[in-house]
Parts: C-alpha cells; structure tokens; sequence
C-alpha cells in the first residue's frame, strides 16, 4: 500500500472519529510509519488519535509527536489532579485499594504500585486519561507473577488459537518467568494488537516484548 494512501486513510479516519478535532492534527507517512504531529485539547483526544491512526490497514508503526494544550481557564494544579486521579481510581471496583500511588508533576501522571492484572494496569491509566489538567502519563505500575513459564507458554498459544482475529500459525511465543516474547508475521496492526492482548490475558504475564512484523 502507498505511503500518500495511508495519508488520507489515517485523515481521514481522524476526520471520521467523533471525540477528535482533527483540525490542528498533521499526519505524515513514510515506510508506514505514521508520524502525528500538531495539538489538541486533552490527553484523552491525544490517545483517541493514536487509536484512529492504528486502526487504519497498512499502518506499521505509529511516532506520536502531538501536543496537549490546554485553554488557559482549564488548566489545573498539580495537587488538584493528584486528589482527582486518586478518587477516581478508588471508584474503581476493578483496582485494588491502597495498591496505586500516583504522584503529578508539571501535569504529567505517574503511577506506581503492583497490580495482580494487566487488565488492571490499563484500567488505571484510562481512568486518569479522563482526568482535566493531564499532560502524560507514566504507567511504572508492575504485575505480580503468579504462574510458572510453561504453563504461561501453553496459555498463550491456547488465546492465540482461540482468537478470530489472529492467524496463529505465523506466530511465536518466547517465555521467560513472566517475560514474553512474541515473535512472526501478521498482515495488519490491529492483528499484531490483537496478539499482544491475547498474551497480556494469560495471568502471570508481567511484561510482553511485541516484535510481531505487518507484512
């Protein structure tokens, strides 16, 4: 696929996503890789354009350059975002209580803590992506290992074997403690994403090194 085709796909998917004000976004394509640059209103939309961007076939890789800016009636104290992300976290029924620090510099979140989860990684960082004020963020959180590497291997390729959207054959799984690998050909982003989830599913996974290539 041509890297100007890509272009005007990833536009216009911008374009096409509702939560987004495309207009100040810049895309540029080289290789397949996507380059987005520019400025939006909130780290919510920054996220919700990266998203876009994957979705779109023939996409290798994305180098998300866009910058948040905030109007400056809607700017908020560091200590103001903390007390938020703190409260809206503890809402949260799916995250462990006392098990998330947060701390906020400059805007930028980071959080810090042991979940039992990926599920639960992720669930905190969208939970203050929400939040008014926020920049970045940081996700340092860590996953306690719960199971031995054989047994995470053989789990794997289970999901994988499972999933619809996956063709598994061209897919290898390198486990090491709860460090996994995975390694083959796919022939779109949103498989090779597809891959990753599938391997983050499986407890006891702590880390997922995605070196699946889009052919």
């Amino acid at each position: 696929m041509h890297d100007s085709t890509i272009q005007q796909d990833v536009l216009d998917e911008l374009e096409f996503e509702p939560s987004i004000d495309a207009a100040n976004i810049g895309v540029a394509v080289e290789n397949g890789i996507v380059t987005l640059s520019g400025h939006v209103g909130s780290y919510a939309e920054k996220a919700a354009a990266e998203a876009a961007a994957r979705r779109v076939r023939g996409v290798r890789a994305i180098a998300e350059e866009i910058e948040v800016r905030y109007p400056e009636r809607k700017k908020h104290a560091d200590d103001e975002i903390a007390a938020r992300a703190v409260k809206i976290i503890s809402w949260d029924t799916a995250l462990p209580d006392a098990a998330i620090g947060v701390t906020v510099q400059r805007g930028c979140v980071t959080l810090t803590g042991e979940v039992p989860w990926h599920f639960q990684r992720v669930a905190a960082e969208n939970a203050v992506r929400k939040l008014g004020g926020v920049l970045a963020i940081a996700n340092h959180l860590t996953i306690r290992p719960t199971a031995s590497a054989a047994d995470v291997r053989e789990r794997i390729e289970n999901a994988l074997r499972r999933n619809a959207e996956i063709e598994a054959s061209g897919i290898r799984a390198d486990v090491a403690g709860g460090n996994v690998t995975l390694r083959g050909d796919v022939h779109s982003w949103n498989e090779r994403r597809a891959a990753e989830r599938a391997a983050w599913s499986v407890p006891g996974v702590t880390m997922v090194d995605n070196r699946i290539a889009v052919s």
